[in-house]
């Protein structure tokens, strides 16, 4: 017979396991399943061993079924979406002189990045360049 306790420290543990893991929100309604049944378990409503493992099927699989995509949907939407692309037209302000073709680096947003002079005449320090395009965590300005 499974002692609720099992089931909550199986729980937990595959809750810690899915906060180890990259985020596919599999493990978290494992862990919630065994949650579930550790609890009713302790409350003596769980019965006898085969029921326990049928609730815990049952209950992380409905879990995982009904609420896998509105959680991914929910992180999905809530974290911001890194689009560097909107940068491109922007005014940036060179830190240091940077002559024609070479890198140095400019402030943007009030971070500071690192610059590609793509003009035909050099850029000194605190001129304000145009972004003219993005290319990973380099901008290509223009004086």
């Amino acid at each position: 017979m499974m002692i609720w306790w099992m089931w909550l420290l199986a729980g937990f543990v595959l809750l810690l396991i899915e906060l180890l893991t990259p985020g596919g929100f599999y493990f978290l309604f494992f862990g919630v399943g065994a949650i579930f049944v550790g609890l009713l378990a302790a409350l003596g409503l769980a019965g006898p061993v085969w029921l326990q493992w049928l609730f815990f099927s049952v209950t992380s699989v409905l879990a995982l079924v009904f609420f896998r995509e509105p959680l991914r949907e929910k992180i999905r939407s809530s974290s911001p979406t890194g689009d560097v692309d909107s940068l491109i037209g922007e005014t940036a302000v060179a830190l240091v002189g940077i002559d024609v073709d070479e890198i140095g680096k400019a402030e943007l947003r009030g971070t500071s990045w690192n610059v590609r002079n793509v003009g035909t005449n050099a850029v000194v320090a605190g001129q304000r360049c145009k972004v003219e395009r993005v290319d990973g965590l380099m901008l290509w300005i223009r004086g």
